[in-house]
């Protein structure tokens, strides 16, 4: 499955309320259309939201797991957004407030004798708009040690490549908890079993799409299936847990295949993950630089989260979230090496697939998902680590193999405990390892 950086169709999103009564989703099924076929005449706009919160959640799709405060809009940004609306003759399409940056954020339909771009310009004029932009789109990136009882553990060669069986001697990932920012996951998987303890789906309200949703799936089995459950595969970071945001749709092949999302669901499931406290964040997709999307993740660096995010197709380094100063960059291997871009498997990489199934994938999307799993074995038991320690300890661990240069789980622990060897290293029962902690 080949997915590619594309400007082109977008994904609804279910958020938070955003006042009375509650306006974050579409209203009405033109609008759900708009966001997701029509997005070119479609703009998102922000003002200050410095107060307001009630109690609530949006967006869980099993069970009751978040107990988030709602952060709703105030009324003075309600009435700036009036007045801004009117002022520009804009058609409001969804809105919701962003804790993390306090703002409230409008999705907006440009009139007809206006183009996107006429507009965005004016609204930077305005002393009331905080932010002005295009609602852009996203796109994933996948393309169509130890001895473990998982009967198809020989054929992960990208587990081996990455030397993550050595390094479960000492850490499996206990107690460290993970935000996929994608589609949907099938987490009724047999080897996903334990592994999610929270799901929120900020596209609809269609759960049963949520569970057969390829992406999210794949990169959930690389970070985290289950270890020696006699079953599939073993994940990077089997003891790790994952907290699922489904912000990008799955299209049918044909629809072109691949997954889309847009600066709006992304920023609704960026937002929800800060919110939730998760100290790595993987994002397995790419598109053009956003400025509102990139505040998120600037907002969550200087917060000691790990952002780990993959390479597009084309290579470029300046879209979203790669662009961002402090993401952990990752590309496949057999690419062209560059400054600053770690390495790690990419072809044929075995995996989980909806219904219960296991399947090989490609791309940039399973290759961020294995750094993103040893990220998780490095801060299982430790204390604070910065990114950028982080991403030293990876950058240097990295080892020429046959297939290509590639980072070691087992050299990077090595590293980080300041060991020779992993075998060196005093190995720990992953009963034993105790929880993590995040940069203040």
């Amino acid at each position: 499955m080949k997915l590619l950086v594309v400007l082109g169709a977008v994904v609804v999103l279910h958020l938070a309320a955003c006042g009375s009564p509650p306006a974050a989703m579409p209203s009405t099924p033109s609008d759900w259309t708009a966001m997701r076929d029509r997005p070119e005449r479609l703009i998102v706009v922000a003002v200050a939201n410095p107060r307001g919160a009630s109690s609530g959640s949006a967006g869980s799709t099993i069970g009751n797991y978040s107990s988030l405060q709602q952060y709703v809009a105030g009324a003075a940004a309600r009435r700036t957004m009036e007045l801004v609306k009117r002022a520009h003759g804009l058609r409001e399409v969804a809105a919701w407030p962003i804790t993390a940056l306090r703002l409230y954020c409008v999705v907006l339909e440009v009139p007809e004798n206006s183009t996107p771009d006429e507009v965005i310009a004016a609204l930077k004029r305005d002393p009331n708009v905080e932010l002005a932009q295009p609602l852009q789109t996203f796109a994933s990136l996948s393309e169509d040690g130890v001895s473990y009882n998982d009967p198809y553990a020989s054929l992960q060669h990208g587990f081996a490549q990455v030397e993550a069986a050595k390094a479960h001697a000492t850490s499996r990932g206990n107690g460290v908890q993970i935000a996929l920012v994608d589609t949907g996951v099938d987490f009724s998987h047999p080897d996903l079993r334990g592994r999610i303890a929270t799901t929120r789906n900020l596209v609809d309200r269609d759960e049963s799409e949520f569970q057969r949703d390829r992406h999210g799936t794949e990169v959930a089995g690389v970070i985290a299936a289950v270890a020696n459950n006699r079953q599939g595969i073993v994940g990077i970071a089997p003891e790790a847990t994952l907290r699922v945001y489904k912000a990008c749709w799955q299209r049918s092949i044909a629809e072109g295949g691949g997954a889309r999302c847009n600066s709006f669901t992304l920023a609704q499931a960026l937002s929800a993950s800060i919110d939730d406290g998760a100290p790595i964040i993987n994002l397995s997709l790419g598109g053009p630089a956003d400025e509102l999307l990139s505040r998120l993740v600037l907002h969550a660096i200087r917060q000691g989260r790990i952002v780990v995010a993959a390479v597009p197709p084309n290579g470029d380094l300046g879209g979203f979230p790669v662009g961002v100063p402090g993401v952990i960059v990752v590309d496949t291997i057999g690419r062209p090496e560059r400054p600053g871009v770690l390495k790690a498997p990419g072809h044929s990489v075995l995996t989980l697939v909806p219904g219960g199934h296991y399947d090989f994938g490609n791309g940039s999307s399973l290759a961020a998902a294995h750094v993103t799993g040893v990220v998780a074995l490095l801060l299982a038991g430790q204390g604070p680590v910065a990114p950028q320690r982080l991403n030293t300890l990876l950058e240097s661990s990295s080892a020429h193999q046959k297939e290509g240069t590639s980072v070691s789980a087992c050299g990077a622990i090595a590293s980080l405990r300041n060991a020779s060897t992993c075998a060196a290293l005093d190995a720990k029962p992953a009963s034993l390892v105790q929880g993590v902690r995040t940069v203040p």
